[in-house]
């Protein structure tokens, strides 16, 4: 069982002459505070704290960061404030608790916004201090070795959360063995059986593993001997979710993954490294197009590294890590490895702070970004990101996600440069905007005197900031178009009923109009108008009355009058929605489904007014309705499944291309009572399949369930929907 005094232990031994009693004093007060207070597993509350601060002792990070662990859940579980804890433990201790319980604090009416805004707050956190972070990533740590304890449902949520934001969070910050762990575990909760079935193939082959481990290790360690390199040779298998993730990307099974051993080499320094290197290529065959050389070009989050794979002594593919023992320290800690600890405080040199810029990027954009569901799609590119390296006219390397293309590049240079981008040069060959940039290209940016980006580079660009920055751009100009077309319509109105519009503005009916109507002033107004969201006539019953309108236009008050954006809906389509779906709180509104994602019952869905159609509904996802101006949505919700007809839904399966594999798949279907509609195969020289089938789904259960019983089929490497 963990103790206080292992966690002093690991803080004595990281920082020599640290205030350990100012931990001790945070332990005291937690477990006091907690007292009374249990975890689901009916253990006393203080276990947690206590396991978060060993995480962060791990860690190597200072005191403060440890009493902040302790901590981290007083202010939002009991009856302490931050200014107690300033009192208590300083002001540095009490920022990191209070930066920590703020990430968690809010609600939202959503999961998704719920889930966007905390990782907002991430990002704002990590701007002010990367304690924060370093501390939530611990919690969320410890929170997932103990997950057994909570429901299923709660292990599927918190697991998915893991899996899409703290993981790669870990990843991003260079934390090799904490992202390691969070996969593992998320991976266990997400897919048990397949977790449970691995784990115990791995277990069984463990004495044969290991014996060729100890077998490798000799010959590497000798052959490091021979060559005159002073290093130490280990070796260890790939963590489980890392094995699973090969199979389903190979679609081989487990036995058919040769290189789920990793060795490694640490050696004395960098020349060390490519020597090793060369010993090893010289003694073994190297697999081409399996060498990274981080060392040269480290990663963004420091990581620093050689990879190669090799076929190795005994006929088998093995993969061998070269690097350094400070290269291996700051793989394993990553950003925690880079804290000076130093009485008073804690810094980053400029180095430091220069590799660590990504963190600043994200803050930069996403105060740009007001959409919860846009920003987290935006942050989760950049967390997933797999780099290409390209070098600016200067020399300059930049990292940018694979994919990425000269205009990601404009918008990453200055937001002024994305905008004039007219062309650019790559190696000094002039190349289209949505060349994929390779690594070692060289990049020109050509541009222009006018600002001018265009709607379809958001079909090819791949950062956020440059996606962010068009979209912002375009949605300006959209606005203001829609604004313009507000007036003109408002002026109409206006003088068709003897009102000086001109006059009416000046003396501020307008604005008047505009908090009747509970927008923000007479710009919302406008542009309202001129997306459609209310009609000219409700505007002039603001200012000069409904009996006044009625009056003017020589008819009688209607009884029951219809809502704005019903009315509008009937004034333009004359139709009515389909029963499944309900608009606004409203009934009788026309409703089309959008053919670019085609939502089926159950999935999340997002409604905007398009003038002359109605509502069109999109699935939230669709990367349609993240570039549409929120100004244009209104609410949209599922209503009756059994009025719902079956959706054409297109799903694209890679495969191997072996007989039998389409009728296996026909036959998943059928299983599943989905009806093929279509359906279009092909195969390639490496005899690999792709297989488009555009299928009827009743609703989104029904489609979960397909798509994992295609993805059980031996030979199938992914299953995704597509866009039709």
């Amino acid at each position: 069982m963990l103790r206080l005094a292992d966690v002093l232990q690991k803080v004595e031994k990281a920082h020599p002459g640290a205030d350990v009693d100012l931990v001790k004093r945070a332990y005291q007060y937690a477990s006091s505070k907690h007292t009374g207070q249990r975890r689901k597993s009916g253990e006393e509350y203080i276990v947690h704290p206590l396991g978060v601060a060993d995480i962060i002792a791990e860690l190597r990070l200072d005191p403060a960061s440890v009493c902040a662990a302790l901590l981290h859940d007083v202010v939002e579980d009991t009856d302490t404030t931050v200014e107690q804890l300033q009192d208590l433990f300083g002001e540095e201790v009490a920022f990191l608790v209070d930066g920590v319980t703020k990430l968690s604090k809010i609600n939202f009416n959503t999961t998704e916004e719920r889930q966007a805004e905390n990782v907002r707050k991430m990002v704002v956190a990590m701007a002010r201090d990367l304690r924060v972070i370093l501390v939530k990533l611990a919690d969320r740590l410890h929170n997932m070795r103990t997950l057994e304890h909570l429901g299923t449902d709660k292990q599927q949520r918190i697991a998915r959360e893991t899996m899409d934001i703290y993981a790669p969070l870990a990843n991003r910050l260079g934390m090799a063995w904490v992202k390691a762990e969070l996969e593992d575990l998320s991976f266990r909760y997400l897919h048990p059986g397949e977790w449970e079935a691995l784990a115990k193939k791995v277990s069984g082959t463990r004495r044969e593993r290991e014996k060729y481990i100890a077998q490798v290790i000799k010959v590497l360690a000798d052959l490091m001997a021979a060559e005159g390199v002073k290093g130490e040779v280990t070796g260890r298998p790939k963590h489980l979710f890392s094995i699973w993730r090969k199979m389903q990307s190979q679609g081989v099974e487990f036995e058919d993954v040769h290189d789920v051993i990793a060795f490694r080499i640490l050696v004395d320094d960098k020349s060390g490294c490519y020597h090793a290197l060369g010993a090893v290529h010289a003694k073994f065959k190297p697999v081409p197009g399996r060498f990274k050389d981080y060392i040269a070009l480290p990663k963004p989050n420091g990581y620093q590294s050689l990879h190669t794979t090799v076929i190795g002594p005994f006929k088998e593919r093995m993969e061998v890590q070269i690097r350094t023992g400070e290269m291996h320290h700051v793989a394993e800690l990553g950003i925690a490895a880079h804290w000076k600890y130093k009485s008073g405080g804690q810094r980053m040199s400029a180095k430091d702070e220069e590799r660590f810029a990504w963190l600043r990027q994200l803050m930069d954009w996403q105060q740009d970004v007001t959409d919860p569901s846009e920003f987290l799609a935006g942050v989760k590119v950049d967390l997933f990101a797999d780099e290409v390296y390209v070098f600016t006219p200067r020399g300059d390397v930049l990292s940018f996600p694979r994919g990425a293309t000269p205009v990601d590049f404009a918008y990453s240079v200055h937001t002024d440069v994305g905008h004039r981008t007219r062309g650019s040069k790559i190696n000094g060959v002039i190349k289209p905007l949505d060349y994929q940039l390779r690594n070692g290209d060289t990049v020109e940016i050509l541009t222009g005197n006018k600002l001018a980006p265009r709607r379809d580079w958001m079909e090819f660009v791949k950062t956020s900031r440059a996606r962010t920055k068009i979209r912002y751009h375009l949605r300006t100009a959209e606005r203001e178009q829609a604004r313009e077309v507000g007036r003109q319509l408002w002026e109409a109105e206006a003088k068709r009923l003897g009102l000086n519009p001109g006059k009416s503005e000046k003396k501020g009916e307008l604005e008047e109009a505009a908090q009747k109507l509970k927008l923000s002033g007479a710009d919302e107004l406008l542009t309202a108008l001129g997306y459609g969201k209310i009609e000219p006539r409700l505007v002039m019953e603001q200012i000069i009355g409904v009996e006044k309108v009625a009056e003017l236009e020589k008819q009688p008050v209607p009884e029951k009058k219809d809502g704005p954006l019903v009315s509008l809906m009937r004034r333009v389509t004359g139709g009515a929605p389909p029963a499944a779906i309900k608009v606004d709180g409203l009934d009788d509104v026309l409703v089309r489904m959008a053919r670019c994602c085609q939502p089926v019952f159950g999935e999340p869905i997002v409604g905007f007014v398009t003038r002359g159609t109605g509502v069109s509904v999109h699935h939230a996802e669709c990367r349609f309705a993240q570039d549409v101006d929120p100004q244009r949505r209104v609410e949209v919700i599922w209503q009756k499944k059994d009025q719902m007809e079956p959706r054409a839904v297109k799903l694209r399966v890679m495969s191997s291309d072996r007989p039998g594999m389409l009728m296996s798949m026909s036959q998943a279907f059928s299983e599943h009572a989905v009806n093929i509609q279509e359906v279009a195969a092909r195969g390639a020289e490496d005899h690999s399949a792709v297989s488009d089938f555009t299928v009827l789904v009743r609703d989104r259960d029904q489609l979960e369930r397909v798509m994992s019983a295609l993805k059980k089929i031996q030979g199938v490497v992914s299953v995704q929907r597509v866009a039709q």
